[in-house]
């Protein structure tokens, strides 16, 4: 990669090369380069008691629009852990979110005690969907039921959406609990493991719930990156979101918003 493909920005980011290195990076391409730009944040916990709840998704939505409007997000996913156990919580919560600028979508979080049925109802996309973006796959899919029990995604829906996507030049996943066991709140899913590993297009996972952790982990080679947390009453000292942007040669630049400005908090 050389010097003159970059220019500065005003803090670190990590990128991901085409050959799946993570490298710290002091600076960055320029937006001519870019293929796509997208936000991720998970664990706002609308209703949890001794929280300033309403406020963390104010803060949190003026926050994602403050960045967009500079810098246009394709969407902004959140990835679980919306409200805090009690599904009246719903309709407040989505009121907050609606007042996003960008397109968001929103995944299933232990939290998120709703039905395949509610969740719909409320969200008007189901618990496992996917998308696509400048020939980009994006899977989302829920690690979670009504109960708020850690479950691993759905292996045969997922099968088939990666084979959908096969040809494309990246997919990106996104699923609330890590599903590979790397951290102490994350659950066991080798068969999962396995069948991502089979597709050299899936450049990372994205996944919350673990509030302490906003760095990039790996498993089978597979990055898995992590966003802190926007709410709740325990994490990270600050509440943001992170930050990724898509290159036109497939480097992946990501950061984390804190959450008005930029920052490097992962661990290489």
């Amino acid at each position: 990669m050389k010097r003159k493909d970059f220019l500065k920005i005003t803090a670190p980011a990590l990128l991901l090369l085409t050959n799946g290195q993570w490298i710290k990076a002091e600076s960055s391409y320029s937006k001519k380069k870019r293929l796509l730009r997208f936000a991720v944040a998970s664990d706002g916990h609308y209703g949890q008691e001794g929280t300033d709840y309403e406020n963390h998704f104010t803060r949190f939505v003026n926050a994602v629009n403050e960045a967009h409007q500079k810098d246009p997000f394709a969407f902004c996913m959140i990835n679980g852990d919306i409200i805090h156990d009690d599904v009246r919580l719903f309709p407040a919560a989505k009121a907050a979110l609606d007042q996003l600028i960008p397109k968001y979508y929103v995944t299933q979080g232990n939290h998120d005690h709703a039905s395949p049925e509610l969740w719909e109802n409320i969200w008007k996309m189901p618990l496992n969907y996917d998308f696509e973006v400048a020939g980009t796959g994006f899977i989302a899919a829920t690690t979670s039921n009504e109960k708020g029990e850690y479950t691993c995604p759905d292996l045969e829906w997922i099968d088939r959406r990666l084979e959908y996507y096969r040809q494309h030049e990246r997919v990106f996943i996104f699923t609330h609990i890590n599903p590979a066991k790397l951290t102490d709140n994350g659950i066991h899913c080798p068969e999962l493991l396995r069948l991502l590993s089979g597709y050299k297009n899936v450049k990372a996972v994205f996944n919350g719930h673990d509030h302490y952790q906003d760095d990039i982990k790996r498993a089978q080679n597979i990055p898995f990156i992590f966003d802190g947390h926007f709410g709740s009453n325990w994490g990270t000292d600050y509440r943001g979101f992170r930050v990724v942007e898509v290159m036109k040669d497939n480097v992946v630049i990501t950061y984390i918003m804190d959450p008005f400005k930029k920052i490097n908090s992962n661990k290489m």
